[in-house]
């Protein structure tokens, strides 16, 4: 027997070949639309493809059940319950097939959708212990399908019902499998299809009967809680994707290149409608781009991403790199969306010759969000992570918008005033930063690191809704802050070595913001700390953290630029005089 499992990172998306060598006949589980995989795998086993087999209506790509029966002629597949515009051959529940000596076994596991099967694979006929399961987004390892996916898209099903039949389909069909059996899914780690799958890809009946949360012993009420809670926002382009997975559509050309376009085709399809696409890396994107453009890394989730926030109707003109312009096709294909019309022939040369067409990206550190957020009280502060990432903290103040929602709320944001958005590690928030920009946002920043480098700091985070609001700190002037220092205390300065070193309070102690931290040990207890940096916006996040570990501190107004401008001294390493920068 063959079985091959071929897994696509960037959408988390695993297919299969099952073939039979004696005989040389072979199924495609779940085929992602790019199939000259599967074409070339069948061909080095010598295998031919007779059958494909959707185990459900697929959401979160573009399957290829068209292109592999027009490549070679196998008959397409899917759960008797399916509806679908064109010609198939339905599996019922218990059915089994023959590819020679291995048998599939069809198994109706309704909840993810209702058409939803799972196929159950025997090495041999005479077997008793399966060689392992196909169960496509019913079992995942370390989770199950989430049954709200058709709810949310208004398709007539409730979370609950869907949840219910998932309940008895996991314990009444998957679960009497033997336990050596092993679980092969459609999905891993990062698909919006369940909230917690693991990164491994396969597994065993019994080892997730033992690990699953979702197999745990639960009444089936227990367990519809627990599988409908704390989901991923569903992708704008799912519904899309479900309604054309069920339509005769045209068949992909993965070998097709878009065709190269000049400037001024560029910037007449642009006029027209067409979205500038900029496939290259965010810190590549933010050096030098063409104006105008929005950024999703190709090395990203960029298929998923570009559902977020493109439109399927639009067309799209790939402005970066031309040799990323052939995977970037491919990639927009496997979600459905067959869009791009062209692509810009020489960026370099473009923004050598037309500056005026050139645009640079504002990236922060954050040192630098964290003086900003003290000078701009307008400032917005989004977050686009999903709601089980931003569950664990997110930075005080901040705005809550998904990435798979964003678009829906730009016209809630004032174009006047500054954003900052933020992620995970600054890969999404690049994405949401150029399109605000190229809606007409002016004043746009990302956040170098994204949460993880806050966080990571040590610097202060809000856990529920009572945590967005501005929390009373101990502030000081710059007198007042003399005179406690004189008293007795500790002037910490937060500001980075160059800063420090061009000009610095006689007596303070230079500890940059992102090593408070980890050094937070070397600070005294029994006396206080007086926090100064530039402004006062980084000394108020490290005051603010100091105070939470049970520090005595206290923020020094105005920073170092108000303690010169009271006369105070400022000095150099050496004792001469300085400057603050």
């Amino acid at each position: 027997m063959i079985l091959t499992q071929h897994y696509l990172a960037c959408l988390s998306h695993a297919s299969y070949l099952v073939g039979d060598e004696t005989t040389g006949r072979a199924i495609v589980v779940d085929p992602r639309r790019d199939v000259e995989v599967y074409l070339g795998d069948a061909a080095a086993h010598g295998l031919s493809i007779e059958r494909v087999i959707e185990t459900h209506v697929h959401a979160d790509f573009l399957s290829g059940h068209l292109e592999l029966a027009a490549r070679t002629g196998a008959v397409i597949s899917y759960g008797d319950a399916a509806e679908v515009d064109f010609p198939i051959e339905p599996l019922r529940d218990g059915e089994r097939l023959s590819l020679g000596e291995v048998i599939l076994e069809v198994l109706a596991t309704p909840g993810h959708t209702p058409e939803s099967i799972s196929v159950v694979v025997y090495e041999h006929s005479g077997d008793e212990v399966p060689y392992g399961v196909l169960t496509g987004d019913s079992l995942f390892v370390g989770d199950v399908g989430r049954p709200d996916l058709l709810a949310s898209a208004g398709a007539g099903f409730s979370a609950e019902t869907l949840a219910r039949q998932l309940y008895r389909s996991l314990r009444e069909k998957l679960l009497r499998l033997p336990d050596a059996t092993r679980v092969f899914p459609a999905h891993g780690a990062g698909s919006a299809c369940g909230k917690q799958l693991s990164s491994e890809t396969s597994s065993t009946i019994g080892e997730q009967r033992r690990t699953n949360y979702a197999l745990q012993p639960m009444t089936v009420e227990e367990f519809v809680a627990a599988v409908t809670e704390g989901q991923p926002v569903r992708p704008e382009y799912f519904a899309y994707d479900a309604r054309r997975n069920r339509e005769l559509h045209p068949l992909l050309d993965e070998h097709a290149a878009p065709p190269l376009l000049d400037l001024d085709e560029v910037l007449a399809r642009h006029a027209a409608g067409a979205v500038l696409l900029d496939p290259r890396e965010p810190a590549e994107f933010a050096a030098g781009h063409l104006r105008g453009a929005v950024n999703i890394g190709l090395q990203g989730r960029f298929a998923e991403w570009a559902g977020d926030v493109l439109s399927p109707d639009c067309d799209v003109v790939l402005v970066g790199e031309p040799d990323l312009a052939p995977e970037a096709t491919v990639r927009l294909a496997r979600v459905g969306f067959d869009v791009v019309v062209g692509q810009l022939a020489d960026l370099p040369a473009v923004l050598a010759a037309r500056p005026d067409l050139a645009e640079a990206g504002s990236r922060l550190t954050i040192e630098q969000l964290a003086e900003l957020r003290g000078l701009e009280p307008g400032l917005q502060l989004i977050d686009v992570r999903n709601p089980g990432e931003t569950a664990s903290g997110i930075l005080p103040g901040a705005r809550e918008i998904p990435l798979a929602t964003f678009t829906r709320w730009l016209a809630g944001l004032e174009q006047e005033d500054p954003v900052v958005v933020y992620c995970a590690s600054g890969y999404r928030s690049q994405v949401a930063a150029s399109l605000l920009r190229s809606t007409g946002f002016q004043d746009v920043s990302d956040l170098l690191g994204g949460y993880g480098a806050w966080a990571g700091a040590g610097l202060p985070v809000a856990h529920d809704a009572a945590g967005l609001e501005s929390v009373p700190m101990p502030e000081v002037g710059p007198a007042a802050a003399k005179a406690q220092l004189d008293g007795g205390g500790v002037l910490l300065d937060v500001r980075e070595t160059v800063e420090w070193a061009a000009g610095h309070a006689p007596g303070a102690s230079a500890l940059p913001m992102r090593l408070v931290h980890e050094r937070r040990s070397e600070l005294p207890r029994d006396r206080r700390i007086l926090v100064i940096c530039r402004t006062g916006g980084r000394s108020a996040a490290v005051t603010e953290a100091l105070r939470g570990w049970g520090f005595d501190a206290a923020n020094v107004a105005g920073g170092m630029r108000a303690w010169a401008a009271a006369g105070l001294g400022v000095v150099t390493g050496d004792g001469a005089r300085g400057s603050v920068i």
